[in-house]
């Protein structure tokens, strides 16, 4: 595929400047770029999800012109979205089945699944009800699904985000083989800079649009390439050298889990017994692998799931479990795992989702006051730098980082007693990373109790004043110090006993 000087605005905002990009048989190349360089929405062009205003996209020496996902599909170009597009309600197999003509076959597409999976190692149950799925294994369906039409170009859109290391290394070392042997080509967006280092083959850098750098993996190396992400190398961070918060008192607890349980949800590990405080002004990391259990503690700490036994409770008051609002009435904050899943309504506007949790700041008599509403979400937007047009910029028009920003923002505004943070870093490029643990640290800072649930070490270093470690839905062991990051949290996590 040959793409030249393709260009794409929305409203203001130009996302693509003239881009020019070459995917050939047999090589792997990454793509990199801050959120909001115009990665994802030049591969949205490439798969027909989005129109390109102008330029010239042609496979195999062909000029077409992409209008749709389906053509794109009978053209041999695929694509693993970042976020994921399946059908909850569906199984496996019918989820990866859906767009075939004709009879469904569903002992063939069993067949293929098997095939594919032992393949890539992406093991996973033809069976299984995509919605009862954790993060990590809905991934993989959507990668399955990708690689079932056996396309000619790739495109990875940050395919290991919430994939294991063992399952990203898997993943690749196969995806090589593949390329090589079958001559296909591969579009890999990744923030992750030693993946993209250790799997492609060539790299094109984008930076507001426009592509600042090509060169060939094998002289790439990571500090030149942020300052071709940035425009500048990224400042070490003083800020990550945090005193140590001192637990209070019990009854001065920020927040206080005791003896959690709840059954499994969603096809996932359930809480068994899971108890854990947090102080005012410290950071609790919570790390396990995925499927640990994690899930249903933030969306304990969401209203979403009442517990079977065990308490929560804030500033030292018992919060009921299971009631709508309970939560946020008692001024617990959450950024969820998946911004669009439950952190954001694409369709609103950014104003709108900026209010989503207190509307009643900015209505009088149940009707909202449009004007107040805007007028505060103008001074968020400019506190915490979201890039967007304006307060009735539509959500989706957004970047994920400016998104997760949004997210932040509005659950930080809120002045919280407590702050679940899930997975915030998930899918961000490596400055956006670092603004995200930089607002954690600096609401720790101002008293606030930070609960952060994350699989990514390198976001606990620094960071936590203690990482709790948990394990089908328990704790089974605490860190502090020099042992966060250590060799000793590291076999925890591959499953040794504490």
């Amino acid at each position: 595929m040959s793409l030249r000087a393709i260009t794409k605005r929305f409203g203001r905002v130009l996302a693509c400047d003239a881009v020019d990009l070459d995917l050939v048989g047999g090589h792997i190349h990454g793509l990199l770029g801050e959120n909001g360089a115009g990665k994802s929405t030049l591969m949205k062009i490439l798969i027909g999800l989005v129109t390109a205003d102008s330029g010239t996209v042609r496979v195999h020496g062909e000029a077409r012109g992409i209008t749709s996902p389906m053509q794109a599909g009978r053209l041999g170009i695929a694509m693993v979205h970042q976020h994921l597009s399946l059908v909850d309600a569906l199984t496996v197999w019918e989820n990866v089945a859906l767009g075939d003509a004709g009879r469904l076959d569903r002992s063939e597409t069993h067949r293929r699944i098997a095939d594919i999976s032992e393949r890539y190692g992406l093991e996973v149950e033809p069976d299984a009800r995509v919605g009862d799925l954790p993060v990590g294994l809905r991934q993989r369906v959507e990668i399955i699904k990708c690689l079932r039409r056996d396309p000619s170009v790739l495109i990875f859109d940050e395919p290991t985000s919430v994939l294991s290391p063992a399952e990203s290394t898997r993943l690749f070392a196969s995806l090589r083989r593949v390329v090589a042997d079958e001559g296909r080509a591969v579009a890999l967006v990744s923030h992750k800079l030693d993946e993209v280092l250790s799997v492609t083959d060539q790299i094109t850098v984008m930076r507001d649009g426009r592509v600042v750098e090509r060169l060939e993996t094998a002289s790439a190396d990571p500090e030149a390439l942020t300052r071709a992400m940035f425009g500048r190398a990224l400042a070490a961070d003083g800020s990550r050298d945090r005193v140590p918060a001192v637990a209070s008192p019990r009854s001065e607890l920020a927040l206080r889990i005791e003896g959690a349980v709840a059954g499994p949800r969603r096809g996932v590990v359930g809480l068994a017994g899971f108890s854990v405080d947090v102080a005012p002004g410290e950071i609790v990391g919570i790390v396990g692998l995925e499927g640990s259990g994690q899930r249903n503690l933030a969306d304990l700490l969401s209203s979403l799931i009442r517990l079977d036994s065990g308490s929560v409770s804030v500033a030292g008051a018992v919060v009921p479990t299971g009631r709508a609002g309970a939560m946020a009435a008692a001024r617990v904050g959450v950024i969820p795992e998946d911004r669009h899943d439950s952190g954001l309504v694409l369709d609103m506007s950014v104003g709108e989702n900026l209010a989503l949790v207190h509307p009643e700041q900015f209505s009088r008599r149940g009707i909202i006051d449009g004007a107040a509403l805007r007028a505060r979400a103008a001074e968020l937007i400019a506190e915490f730098g979201i890039q967007c047009e304006g307060p009735d910029a539509p959500m989706w028009t957004l970047s994920g980082g400016n998104q997760q920003r949004v997210v932040l923002a509005r659950e930080l505004s809120a002045l919280p007693r407590v702050l679940v943070a899930a997975h915030p870093t998930r899918g961000l490029d490596v400055g956006a990373v670092e603004q995200v643990m930089a607002r954690l640290r600096s609401a720790a800072a101002d008293g606030v109790g930070v609960l952060l649930i994350t699989s990514e070490v390198e976001d606990l270093v620094g960071t936590a004043d203690r990482v709790v470690v948990m394990r089908s839905g328990a704790v089974v062991a605490e860190l502090a110090g020099t042992e966060i990051g250590g060799d000793r949290l590291a076999s925890l996590l591959s499953g040794a006993s504490p």
